[in-house]
């Protein structure tokens, strides 16, 4: 048994009990909810992960969570999507929400602990002490001090520039699309092209050195900071 705690939601039960018996198999705590309503009267800081189908009653799997990534004790915590939904705009829908990943039903239960094991490292990466420093290694965002370290060496950046790279961290894995970005960083000014946000995205990645490559491009959609 390991400290990860996973939660299932989803309306087919006989569904939840299978991914709960094999990722119990894997070592996990599993705890799972037939319905939106019904998670969200859950402890839900206290899970690791979300696997959250999309169809679901009332409340749907895209609306919880986005109902989650405003509250800020559940903002981060990691979801999957899974869902018999497997359009492009469904997954552009689920990605712009902040999943950590996509899974189409049907699916192998190999492909989703696989899945399930890379979200858990890859965030395991970041973490936040005391609300006041994001780290990811030796790279540390301290938001009080408004101040970015590296192997403890100050890194000069532009006010833009730590409001992106904070941005990012923060919210690792998710896609912002510039229209994302310029709405968060720049607010409500005028006369803002896209091509500032690329701008900024290229010189923030050449100050942080290596930590650079983790910006990554999705093209056609925006940018993520994306963990080994």
């Amino acid at each position: 048994m390991n400290d990860y705690r996973i939660l299932v939601v989803d309306d087919e039960e006989d569904l939840c009990e299978i991914l709960k018996f094999n990722l119990e198999m894997e070592g996990y705590q599993v705890d799972t909810a037939n319905s939106a309503e019904e998670a969200l009267k859950l402890d839900l800081p206290s899970y690791n992960l979300l696997l959250l189908d999309v169809m679901m009653g009332e409340i749907s799997g895209f609306k919880m969570a986005s109902m989650m990534k405003k509250n800020k004790d559940t903002a981060g915590i990691p979801i999957i999507f899974i869902t018999a939904k497997d359009t492009e705009n469904d997954t552009i829908t689920g990605f712009n929400l902040g999943a950590d990943d996509y899974i189409s039903k049907p699916f192998s239960l190999r492909e989703v602990i696989m899945r399930v094991k890379a979200v858990l490292r890859r965030t395991a990466n970041v973490q936040t002490r005391e609300q006041e420093q994001l780290q990811y290694r030796d790279l540390v965002i301290d938001i009080p001090k408004k101040k970015v370290t590296i192997s403890g060496e100050e890194i000069s950046l532009t006010k833009k520039e730590f409001e992106i790279l904070l941005l990012l961290l923060q919210n690792q894995g998710r896609v912002f699309s510039r229209e994302d970005i310029l709405a968060k960083v720049w607010h409500d000014e005028v006369y803002v092209l896209d091509r500032t946000i690329d701008v900024n995205i290229t010189r923030l990645r050449k100050k942080i050195g290596n930590y650079g490559k983790y910006i990554v491009t999705r093209l056609g959609y925006g940018y993520c900071f994306e963990c080994e």
